[in-house]
């Protein structure tokens, strides 16, 4: 005789259909997060496996910074850089920090009746956030962050099946993340170590010739300026090594305030007026006034670095340009470029410029420098939201461009 199947049973069998979908597309998205060794690429992958896998509108992840401890933003489905970094989550008084603190899961099914809800978020991002799951990331048994899934699709309930599957995410996602670090940290030394050997080995040369009883002054005063030099080189790469490593990590935080970047190119023209005068290049500056929002003191290292390429890398008797304008595509935020009339860079060497320790061939062994500035420089804008190019022609010169945010008052 033949069972009829009832719509108990038919439902059943499609949540576990679907249960069943969901834990096979985590198992793929888990073998993604293991094969990708960029941390910026995971954070937008894990990101984008939240949303799908818990039918929500939007996700973020928090990290915990090792060195003050702080939660911050670090990745979102719709925030800049520059803002996500505008807001440090506090420990006590947020969800986030709960989950942080306690290491468990929490579910708010309605954020205006729970005391836990930091809405100074909101309020910033200018966002409604109705609902949302909470989750802590823990590798090798210590929590390094948050994973929240935020808004409910068409506000459906959420189920316990969201609470495990965002877990099972979080927990493979900080170790991806874990990994990707140390992955980055051991190349980075690795890096760090063929760098220095150069300066060392000359150092050492050095210290073996003035060892030598029957030197001749002349050329123990030549080497001694050897010396001096390469102690400079060392100190400018000790220098470039931890800028680079606490931008790469994240250490680094902006201090934001709203200036005139007109005056800010002003006044680092002012700095290498010398450097220019030395090989007759004259400084220009165009634009307007116009207010920024952002690390003044870290803006100013990025103006210094690309001035004293476009002097280092130009023709005697050039010229250097400065241009501060609005940007076109975006009137939010403000377009900074600096143009040289030095002899240009091919297109082969164009796609490497912002590489670590790159430096154009031609130009290595007559021009002073690290091979870092450039990628330093590059990794400040992108910390405000910005982005960093160049436009260049063999015989024509080359422009550096950066965006930085526009401050309201410029509006």
């Amino acid at each position: 005789m033949l069972r009829m199947t009832s719509y108990s049973d038919e439902n059943t069998i499609r949540n576990y259909l679907q249960l069943m979908s969901r834990y096979e597309r985590l198992m793929e998205i888990s073998r993604q997060l293991n094969s990708t060794l960029d941390v910026m690429t995971l954070l937008s992958q894990i990101i984008s496996a939240a949303t799908e896998l818990t039918n929500t509108e939007q996700a973020s992840i928090l990290l915990i910074e090792p060195n003050t401890g702080e939660l911050r933003f670090t990745a979102s489905s719709n925030l800049s850089a520059g803002a996500m970094e505008s807001v440090p989550v506090p420990m006590d008084g947020s969800l986030a920090g709960w989950v942080a603190t306690h290491g468990e899961p929490v579910l708010v099914e309605d954020t205006r009746n729970e005391k836990r809800f930091f809405s100074q978020a909101d309020q910033v991002f200018n966002f409604n956030t109705r609902n949302l799951l909470g989750v802590p990331m823990t590798a090798r048994g210590r929590i390094i962050g948050v994973v929240e899934a935020i808004n409910k699709v068409d506000d459906e309930p959420w189920t316990e099946d969201d609470v495990n599957t965002l877990s099972t995410l979080a927990g493979q996602a900080a170790i991806a993340i874990e990994n990707a670090r140390l992955f980055q940290q051991s190349d980075f030394i690795a890096e760090m170590v063929h760098e220095l050997r150069t300066p060392l080995a000359a150092l050492k040369a050095s210290t073996s010739l003035l060892l030598r009883p029957q030197l001749e002054e002349d050329r123990r005063t030549d080497i001694i300026k050897t010396m001096q030099s390469e102690t400079d080189r060392l100190s400018r790469l000790a220098t470039d090594f931890l800028d680079l490593a606490r931008l790469e990590s994240g250490r680094t935080r902006l201090e934001r305030s709203e200036f005139d970047i007109y005056a800010l190119a002003s006044e680092s023209l002012e700095v290498v007026r010398h450097q220019a005068d030395e090989r007759n290049i004259s400084l220009n500056i165009d634009g307007e006034t116009l207010h920024c929002l952002g690390d003044r003191s870290k803006l100013k290292q990025v103006l210094l670095n690309l001035l004293t390429n476009a002097i280092k890398y130009n023709n005697d008797n050039g010229d250097i340009h400065v241009q501060i304008e609005e940007d076109d595509a975006d009137p939010t935020l403000i377009r900074i470029g600096v143009r040289d009339t030095g002899p240009g860079i091919s297109e082969e060497h164009q796609q490497r410029m912002f590489e670590k320790f790159f430096r154009i061939p031609s130009t290595s062994q007559t021009v002073q420098g690290t091979g870092l500035g450039l990628v330093i420089a590059k990794r400040i804008v992108e910390a405000h939201g910005g982005t960093m190019w160049l436009e260049s022609e063999l015989g024509e010169g080359t422009t550096f461009f950066f965006t930085v945010p526009k401050a309201a008052q410029s509006s």
